[in-house]
Order: C-alpha cells, then structure tokens, then sequence
C-alpha cells in the first residue's frame, strides 16, 4: 500500500459506479478503493461487491475508516454538507462540479478545508483529454495566433426520469448548463483564459422538468477573445456530435467527439500564420489540415492519479478547487444573465 492513497467514495451509485470507480479508482497506479457509501443500501452493497470494497451505513462511518480521501459524487445540493464532514474528518476531496448550490457555499467550502488543512479538488476530467492537452499546447505555443473565438458544445437526450436530481434545480441547482455546460465552460477557460463577461439564454425547449433543458452562452474572454457554449439535454445522443472549435488568427482547431466521457475523438488543426495577404477569392483548401492524434488516455484515471500523485507529493493538484470556484462564479452569472436579460460581468 505504500504510495497509494485509499479512497472512499459519498455516492458510489451513477457516475461513480459507471465510470469513476471502475474506470479511475481501480486502474490509477497510486490509488485503491477502499469503502463506500450510498444513500441507497442495496446500490452500495452492489458497488462493494462488485469492487471489493466496505460498504459502511453513513458517511461518519466512512470518514472514520482509515482512508486517505474521498471522492464526492453525490447530487450537488449535498455537496456543501459532505464536503464540510470529509474536511473536520482530515480527509483530502475530490468533488464533482458544481462544488456548491451557490458561489457562497463553495468559499465556504474552500475556508473549510484550508482551516482542517486538507486538499479539495474539482472533478473537471476533460482537461485530462490528451487531444485538449495539445490543443492547449498549440495555442501557448502561438501557433494559433491571437485567440479570437472558441465554441464548446455538449448535447444529450435526457428525459424526464422520476427522482432525477438533475431536473430539478433544488437538488442539482440548475440543469443542461450547470451539468454539462460547466464543462464546456471550463474547457474554454483553459484554451482562452479567464472571462469577462457573459450572456446566457435557457429554456425548457422540450422537457417539462423544472431545471433547463436548453442552455447557449455567449462569453467575453478577458484577453478579447470571444466564445460559445450550447448545451441541451434535448437533442438524440447520436445527432449532437459534441464539438470542439478553436479560431484564431493563425488558423483553427476543430474536433468532435473530444467533448465527453471517452478518452478520444476527431481533431484537426489548420494553421495558417498571420501574416498572409489578402484573398478575394476566399479560397478552402480542406486538406491541409493537421491530424492531432495523441495516444488517448482514460480520463477518470487520470483526475484520480493527479489527485493521488498531489496528496502524496504534498502540492496543488492540477484538478484544483480555483477550478471549482471560478466556475461556479461564472455559472451564477450565466444564470442571472438569464434571468435579467443582461450581460453580466464576472466579479
């Protein structure tokens, strides 16, 4: 066990049991799953079973076994709680995003953690995409020139479900955007930098639940560059192909299917340069293009074995809470944009 952090996971059913633990806790090289907890007994019992970890009956059971940290993937709205008893524990947390219902209950959160003195992180895993990596790397290299505008798209079909949190803005406090939009968001933060303004239209275009199934933002980036993010959860799996779109005055990056939780999609760059001339004729030329195919990587495992790595080696993880809070700033903008009709800039 040595180098190996052990982990417990609040809420083992959902994304956990599908993706996090089998996929993340179970492969990463410095992590093993060692209990669990769900409200539902009978899910819990299963996900241990299934991984031979300790199903324990509440959560001050888990914070009192003898793991290292717990990964938080239980509705949002419970979040704030769980995250403030995994901190008086002394347990390290890595949350799924959103961090809190509210800006206000995420800094509490942070103040939480910083006076126990542990670590707390944001499960933002498609930053670990090797294609975005060197997408990003391409832009800090320059070689897309100036940045000048970025579109994150990310689309399910979602149907009303009886007991689905996520269709009601009480438990996962807000919908297609607050769940799926965060990502995009993010993402484009890591390309382009931080935001400085947003504007923000929701709807429930299909679906009668209470939180939105219908979400486009425009975002005004700090350093002049501009974005879109479109997210529904009302549109076929098969017919939103997830895309990706990088423009600056150098050329574009353009995938599709990179935006998700697999480890790979389709992504090519057109780089150009900035200083040609003039055409008029306003050519294309679709074969010039750069395939960027980095041998993918899961992940699940790797926001697990960063997290890991970063308890062990006592420093920030890249997966951090600033993440966390600064998405959860620009999320509470996007929703009074929204709700006002206004523009609204991030404090």
């Amino acid at each position: 066990m040595e180098n190996k952090i052990k982990w417990g996971v609040i809420g083992s059913g959902g994304i956990a049991r599908r993706r996090t633990i089998p996929e993340g806790i179970m492969n990463a090289d410095h992590a093993v799953l060692s209990a669990v907890y769900d409200i539902n007994a009978e899910v819990n019992t299963a996900v241990a079973k299934e991984f031979n970890a300790r199903a324990v009956n509440s959560i001050q059971e888990l914070i009192s076994s003898d793991i290292d940290a717990v990964y938080i993937a239980s509705p949002v709205n419970k979040h704030f709680e769980h995250v403030l008893a995994c901190a008086k524990g002394k347990k390290h947390i890595l949350c799924e995003k959103p961090l809190g219902m509210t800006t206000a209950e995420t800094e509490k959160m942070i103040s939480a953690c910083k006076a126990e003195g542990v670590m707390l992180g944001t499960s933002f895993m498609m930053r670990f995409v090797e294609q975005h990596k060197a997408a990003l790397q391409l832009i800090q290299d320059g070689r897309l020139g100036k940045p000048v505008y970025g579109r994150a798209q990310l689309s399910c079909w979602y149907p009303p479900i009886e007991g689905a949190w996520r269709q009601d803005p009480a438990s996962g406090g807000g919908g297609s955007l607050m769940d799926m939009g965060s990502h995009c968001i993010d993402l484009l933060e890591m390309f382009f930098g931080k935001i400085r303004s947003v504007s923000c239209f929701i709807n429930n275009s299909v679906h009668p639940y209470r939180s939105e199934d219908s979400a486009v933002v425009s975002l005004l980036f700090e350093n002049g560059a501009m974005g879109t993010v479109d997210t529904y959860f009302c549109i076929p799996d098969n017919s939103s192909k997830n895309i990706l779109e990088l423009y600056g005055s150098g050329g574009s990056i353009l995938a599709k299917g990179t935006i998700g939780q697999g480890p790979a999609g389709e992504m090519t760059a057109y780089l150009e340069g900035d200083s040609s001339g003039y055409n008029a004729q306003q050519s294309r030329n679709e074969g010039d293009g750069i395939s960027i195919n980095p041998p993918p990587v899961n992940t699940y495992r790797a926001e697990i074995e960063e997290f890991s790595c970063a308890i062990i080696e006592k420093r920030e993880p890249k997966n951090n809470v600033d993440l966390g809070l600064e998405s959860q700033k620009i999320l509470a903008a996007c929703y009074e944009s929204a709700r006002t009709g206004k523009t609204i800039k991030i404090n």
